[in-house]
């Protein structure tokens, strides 16, 4: 059997982002960015969005909702929220540690 050629699809941060989004049930890129920063590590919004983006190529994340936000930004006076959540094909790992992490963050 030859060997598949090419990058593997797996992603440590989309695996995060994964475990995140199952204790959050939905979120938008900007939030779940702060809060992975809290409980994982550095990491770049840019990360984030593209790792979101690749998610929902491959059918891991779906997007739940998408909400205009009103206020007075530099490029206008609404933005736009797209929340993210999970499909059935993520496979999360429901780690209760993080959990509790995310319950004293929040608190």
């Amino acid at each position: 059997m030859a060997n598949k050629r090419g990058r593997v699809v797996g992603s440590v941060i989309r695996d995060n982002i994964i475990e995140l989004l199952y204790c959050m049930e939905k979120s938008h890129a900007y939030e779940l960015a702060k809060t992975y920063k809290k409980v994982f590590g550095p990491i770049s919004i840019r990360s984030v969005y593209y790792n979101l983006k690749k998610g929902l190529e491959i059918g891991v994340f779906e997007v739940k909702e998408i909400q205009k936000v009103e206020g007075n930004f530099s490029w206008g006076t609404t933005a736009q929220r797209i929340c993210y959540g999970l499909t059935n094909k993520a496979a999360p790992k429901a780690d209760p540690k993080l959990k509790d992490i995310l319950n004293k963050l929040n608190n």
